[in-house]
C-alpha cells in the first residue's frame, strides 16, 4: 500500500510538472505563431520586423524547432513516461536533440547576422551568445553521454539544455516583474531582466539535478 501511494504521488507530481512546463511555453509559442502568420501573410514591414522579412529562413527555422522542443520536451522529464514507454522516449529524444541544436544555432545566427533591434546593447548581445552556445554544448553532451550509456549525465545535460531553451517563457515573467517594480526598462535593465530568465531556469535545473543525485 505504501509503495502504491508513493507511486501515485510521483505520478501526480510528474503530471503537474509537465503541465507547468507546457504553460510556461504558451506565450513564446503564441508569439512565434503570430510571427509565422505575419511572414506568410505579408504583414506590413516595420523597423521592428524588417530583419525577419529580409531573411525569413532563420526565424522560421527557430520558431518551428523551438515549438517542437517546447511541446515534446516536458514529457521526457516524466519518470512514468520514460519507464512505461521507453521506445517513445527514445524516438522523441532523437527528434528533440536536433530541434534543440537548431534552436541554438538559429538563435546564434540571428544574434550575429540580423541587425540589432532598437534597445539591444552589448550586454544582451553577449548574453545571447553565451546562453546560445551553452545550449548547444548541453544538447551535444546530452547526445554523446547517452551514446556511451551514461543515463545520469545524459539527463543532467538535457535538463540544462531544456532550461536554457525555455528561457523565453521565464523571460515573460522577469520582464513583467522588472517593469512593474523598476519601471520601463532601459538598455541595461532590459538585458538584466532577460538574463534573469536564463539564470532562474538554470538554477532550478541544477537544483533538480542535485536533488536527483542525492536521492540516488
Amino acid at each position: 500500500m505504501i509503495l502504491i501511494t508513493q507511486e501515485s504521488a510521483k505520478s501526480g507530481s510528474a503530471k503537474w510538472l509537465v503541465a507547468a512546463l507546457l504553460l510556461l511555453s504558451i506565450v513564446p509559442l503564441a508569439a512565434g505563431a503570430v510571427r509565422l502568420v505575419q511572414l506568410a501573410g505579408g504583414a506590413e514591414i516595420t523597423p521592428a520586423n524588417a530583419r525577419f522579412f529580409a531573411s525569413p529562413a532563420p526565424v522560421v527555422l527557430h520558431i518551428v524547432s523551438a515549438s517542437v522542443f517546447a511541446i515534446l520536451g516536458p514529457f521526457q522529464f516524466a519518470p512514468r513516461f520514460r519507464r512505461r514507454r521507453p521506445a517513445r522516449h527514445r524516438v522523441m529524444g532523437r527528434l528533440l536533440v536536433p530541434c534543440g541544436l537548431l534552436v541554438g544555432l538559429s538563435g546564434l545566427w540571428m544574434t550575429v547576422f540580423y541587425p540589432r533591434p532598437e534597445g539591444t546593447g552589448e550586454l544582451l548581445y553577449v548574453l545571447r551568445l553565451l546562453f546560445g552556445t551553452a545550449m548547444l554544448v548541453s544538447m551535444f553532451l546530452g547526445f554523446t553521454t547517452i551514446r556511451r550509456g551514461d543515463v545520469i549525465r545524459h539527463r543532467a545535460w538535457m535538463m540544462r539544455g531544456y532550461a536554457i531553451g525555455m528561457g523565453a517563457g521565464t523571460q515573460v515573467f522577469t520582464q513583467l516583474a522588472g517593469t512593474l517594480i523598476f519601471g520601463q526598462p532601459n538598455e541595461l535593465s532590459g538585458a538584466l531582466f532577460m538574463g534573469a530568465g536564463w539564470v532562474i531556469n538554470l538554477t532550478v535545473a541544477e537544483w533538480a539535478i542535485r536533488k536527483r543525485r542525492t536521492r540516488g
